[in-house]
């Protein structure tokens, strides 16, 4: 889906359609009182957000992977599969399931860890410890009451921040700002905060985690590109090719999850043939052009970079086995 253009400020509309904003609202804390959640015999940690659409969780789970990984924990990642049609739970083989099955996020996560795609997140949880995992991160799934969550982290976009500050549907917002925040247990900030400051207040009793997503190629600076993409922002990936220094001669913008059929790219190849550039797109993007990757497409990938990782390894040591909350080198001098 594309976001509304008027759930990022306020108006009549968004004020008109408040009310059904409310009853969402409600009907989300109705279901969480009613559910009796799963708790799992080891720690769960989930990646969520508070608005429709990317914030910038996947790459916040991965990275969180790979510091569980680096602890000689067995990390396992359980993910909705949205844009997939499976409801599992399913082990996602990368070299056997492709995005329309699985999802694109889902791929992603299963080329760092052995990942379940489930509707059902405590039957995932339950797969995926009697497949050995000893953590589970959740990929989304914050406002999902069947399992019982260890630590919960709100990712939130510091350009986007939570729009309107309204519900769905008069905002972007999948709960009331205040309530889902009172759940959180930490907020991950990606990218420069622009937060309004009446939203920002609310984040004043959490721990604050800043982080920014990392090109893994600086190899375009200065090199002519045409880019598409199909992510939550799009914007933030194009502006990220211009951060890089490369030279956008055109874009392209597609719903998330959006599939791309052969017309589609041919139409993009021509575009990119005009112009005399490279056409360029996201990992996300790329997962769901597998098995056969075009090798005219260049992919850029992203990694998230955390400002301050000992103040993530403080929360983590919360949750995590005894003996297992930190054992880097850096972390006996605390730098």
């Amino acid at each position: 889906m594309r976001a509304p253009e008027f759930w990022a400020r306020d108006g009549a509309l968004p004020r008109l359609l408040t009310p059904l904003g409310q009853a969402y609202h409600l009907a989300g804390v109705l279901r969480r009182r009613l559910t009796t959640p799963w708790r799992a015999p080891v720690p769960v940690l989930c990646v969520g957000n508070l608005v429709a659409g990317g914030a910038g969780k996947t790459p916040v789970a991965l990275a969180l992977i790979a510091e569980l990984k680096s602890r000689g924990l067995k990390p396992a990642a359980l993910t909705r599969g949205y844009g997939g049609s499976v409801a599992g739970p399913l082990q996602v083989d990368p070299d056997a399931h492709g995005a329309a099955m699985v999802g694109d996020e889902a791929l992603l996560l299963a080329d760092a860890a052995p990942t379940w795609v489930v509707r059902d997140r405590a039957a995932g949880a339950r797969a995926a410890v009697a497949g050995g995992a000893d953590v589970i991160v959740m990929d989304d799934g914050f406002q999902n009451p069947g399992l019982h969550k260890d630590l919960s982290f709100v990712v939130v976009d510091g350009a986007a921040g939570f729009g309107n500050g309204r519900v769905i549907p008069a905002g972007p917002l999948r709960e009331n700002l205040r309530g889902g925040l009172a759940r959180a247990d930490a907020v991950v900030i990606v990218g420069d905060d622009r937060i309004a400051a009446e939203q920002r207040a609310l984040l004043a009793d959490l721990p604050i985690l800043a982080a920014r997503l990392e090109p893994s190629d600086r190899s375009l600076s200065g090199v002519r590109v045409f880019a598409f993409a199909g992510i939550g922002r799009p914007e933030k990936f194009f502006e990220t090719l211009r951060a890089l220094g490369a030279e956008l001669t055109g874009c392209e913008a597609f719903a998330d999850h959006q599939p791309y059929s052969a017309d589609t790219l041919a139409r993009l190849r021509a575009a990119a043939g005009a112009l005399d550039a490279r056409l360029v797109t996201t990992a996300k993007d790329a997962a769901r052009l597998r098995p056969a990757m075009p090798q005219d497409i260049t992919v850029l990938d992203v990694t998230l970079a955390w400002d301050d990782k000992q103040a993530l390894r403080r929360l983590l040591a919360s949750v995590l086995p005894a003996g297992r909350e930190d054992p880097s080198p850096e972390a006996a001098t605390g730098r």
